[in-house]
């Protein structure tokens, strides 16, 4: 069976010698007619809030908070709707935030292409940086007394809309919702308490699901402090065309979205497969091994203990420069050390939770690794490199006897699967 993964910009295509190969992919929806025209109508008949026109008064300072460079939201598109609907507010009392959580900074050609080049033109556009607290102001407490400061530019701000994407998210249950807030305009310190170890390593914590979610929890805590004015939320297909627009108040509009994600990109299977065959979705969510992670993660939802994950993601950014992601890897001999370090009491390091993950997933199968990054860093990262993925797989199968089945998911994290038992 020949088939196509997403993969960078590109792809890359495989062949597999089996009959018993199931491919995981999403119920494809179709994109919206006139997505211009669904906007309008999402913005002026919302879920549960009063139209967005109504709410943003001429006078009012507006922070818009969009997704950085690894997340796939049509930013350039939506945000001329967004500013034509709010047309009444002048250019000068609006900005725009790059919500990178703990990510790096975009370029300024990068943010060009994010929001296009008439809004870049335009428009203020300030990337938000988690570890310059001279930027940030407090924004509140915790339940438990601690300080969560966000982006300065958003709590001045008289009006805060947050745009963002919903899928299934490997911690939080789903991203969207309160999730473009925090941990996106949020302190390191703030972020990096989110993600402490034992929330991360909480089985609540995992794709799909809402209710009882630690993770998710804390970002509709935290994301709340300061009020939202209106949210915009949308799905997307394969082809990065908007499929429905859940738009208006937060958790309303956020929880509507989910239960559409779910219905079409979770996919049941009756039993779990020796070898899973996944990606990190292509550009732009593969382009390092921090983000790779999710697509493993998808995969590790139904594959045999003990068995393969096979990872195609193209990585052109290597590691990502930011935290000690890599360190933490590099500086173990086993994922069982990473893991033993990390659930230390009292320990706490930049970057620990994606270690964490993919320590956790390593220790539960194999996993095979298909990218750009050299073969020597990959081991280095406790990762089997991979430099042919059919003959990979074509090995694996002699190995097994020839008969094992194999799921694939071309789209990795776009479709996440799950055991019916």
């Amino acid at each position: 069976m020949k088939l196509h993964l997403l993969y960078g910009q590109d792809g890359v295509e495989i062949n597999i010698a089996s009959e018993r190969v199931t491919v995981l992919e999403p119920r494809f929806v179709p994109g919206l007619p006139d997505e211009a025209e669904a906007f309008r109508v999402a913005v002026r008949q919302p879920i549960n809030s009063p139209p967005l026109r109504e709410i943003i008064g001429a006078g009012d300072r507006v922070a818009i908070v969009i997704a950085d460079i690894t997340r796939p939201l049509p930013s350039e598109r939506l945000l001329p709707w967004l500013l034509e609907e709010i047309g009444h507010v002048p250019a000068e009392q609006i900005v725009i935030i790059n919500g990178t959580g703990s990510h790096r900074l975009n370029t300024p050609a990068e943010l060009e292409r994010m929001v296009g080049s008439g809004v870049f033109s335009n428009y203020r556009i300030v990337n938000h940086n988690s570890h310059h607290r001279e930027t940030m102001a407090l924004a509140g407490r915790t339940t438990d007394g601690r300080e969560v400061w966000f982006n300065r530019e958003y709590v001045e701000a008289d009006r805060r809309i947050v745009l963002g994407f919903i899928e299934p998210h490997f911690m939080a249950g789903f991203s969207g919702g309160y999730k473009g807030i925090f941990p996106a305009v949020a302190d390191i310190d703030s972020i990096m308490h989110y993600h402490r170890a034992e929330v991360i390593g909480d089985p609540g914590s995992t794709w799909g699901v809402l209710e009882n979610n630690p993770t998710q929890a804390q970002i509709r805590a935290n994301g709340s402090l300061l009020p939202v004015d209106f949210c915009i939320n949308v799905t997307l297909n394969r082809r990065r065309e908007i499929t429905g627009f859940f738009c208006g108040e937060t958790i309303t509009a956020h929880e509507r979205g989910c239960a559409f994600s779910k219905e079409t990109v979770m996919v049941p299977c009756p039993e779990p497969f020796p070898i899973v065959v996944t990606t990190n979705s292509g550009y732009p969510l593969d382009q390092n091994l921090y983000q790779a992670v999710k697509g493993m993660s998808a995969a590790a939802q139904v594959v045999e203990p003990g068995g393969l994950i096979l990872a195609a993601s193209r990585c052109n950014d290597g590691f990502p420069d930011h935290g000690n992601f890599k360190t933490l890897l590099f500086d173990h001999d086993s994922p069982q050390a990473i893991l033993d370090t990390v659930l230390a009491p009292g320990f706490s390091l930049y970057d620990q939770w994606e270690a964490q993950m993919l320590a956790m997933l390593c220790l539960k199968a194999r996993i095979g690794f298909y990218s750009e990054i050299p073969a020597d860093q990959v081991r280095r990262a406790h990762l089997e490199p991979v430099d042919d993925l059919s003959a990979f797989i074509a090995r694996e199968l002699e190995r097994l006897g020839g008969d094992a089945p194999i799921a694939v998911l071309p789209e990795g994290p776009m479709t996440i699967p799950y055991l019916q038992r």
